[in-house]
């Protein structure tokens, strides 16, 4: 059962999607003029792996959805999805990290001010980043865009609230 939702964004970019087309239609192209000249070779397929890598990009990073119910924050792309359980959110605030360092759109994992951080992004739209009280795996952090912070701001800050009182584990 699907926890009721108190925030719900669906967001997309027509430039990362164009961007990902190009970037399948390119190697598949080089494929195509590689097979005719060399056959299928090792190079071929390469260039033909290479377009159904970002044939899954165009596809799989389409749309970002953002979902904040009464108990957790859920991030998903395609077929990954990523729950945030609201007491372990320990901040949330707009992220300043520079475009030079995300990497692209889609989901990328970085280090950040000495932290490990986890970026659900597409690069034209503003992002929060959620700080958490225990990381998971190596992740300290998570990154998101969304086209409204202020909204997403405004719904976790009251969600938040409770249990920022509580005592704060330890981060190791």
């Amino acid at each position: 059962m699907q926890e009721p939702t108190l925030y719900q964004e669906h967001l997309s970019s027509t430039r990362t999607e164009a961007l990902f087309i190009v970037l399948t239609l390119v190697p598949l192209a080089a494929f195509a003029g590689r097979v005719q000249v060399a056959g299928l070779d090792g190079w071929s397929i390469a260039l033909l792996l290479v377009a159904a890598l970002f044939l899954f990009y165009s596809f799989n990073y389409r749309t970002l959805v953002i979902r904040i119910g009464p108990e957790s924050l859920r991030l998903r792309f395609g077929l990954f999805e990523w729950a945030i359980p609201l007491e372990n959110i320990e901040t949330c605030a707009p992220d300043t990290l520079t475009l030079w360092r995300i990497g692209g759109a889609g989901i990328h994992f970085t280090p950040a001010a000495g932290r490990y951080r986890a970026m659900f992004n597409f690069l034209e739209h503003p992002r929060l980043v959620l700080a958490l009280r225990l990381r998971k795996g190596p992740v300290r952090d998570i990154a998101f865009s969304t086209r409204r912070p202020a909204e997403v701001l405004a719904t976790l800050k009251p969600l938040l609230s409770p249990h920022s009182a509580t005592s704060r584990p330890s981060v190791t």
